[in-house]
């Protein structure tokens, strides 16, 4: 299974889309600083996990969310 997810910095504004077959390894790999892009928006919570069969249909879901829908879309989630 491929997973795609958002993690979310609890302490600043900032949000991180990636893909995984392990979404809470990689929460605890950004939450230890692993990854230059996330280091300095520590820590993470997971907003969104969807999972796929195939990763071609991950990475589309992916593009999407990282595209400029995704700040309506996961603002939307937030307010669930």
């Amino acid at each position: 299974m491929i997973y795609v997810y958002t993690i979310k910095s609890v302490a600043k504004k900032f949000r991180y889309v990636g893909i995984t077959n392990d979404p809470e390894r990689r929460l605890w790999q950004h939450n230890k600083g692993y990854g230059i892009s996330a280091k300095n928006f520590l820590p993470f919570k997971l907003v969104l996990k969807e999972q796929y069969n195939d990763y071609g249909e991950a990475r589309k879901r992916e593009r999407f969310l990282k595209s400029g829908f995704r700040r309506k879309f996961l603002d939307s989630l937030e307010t669930l």
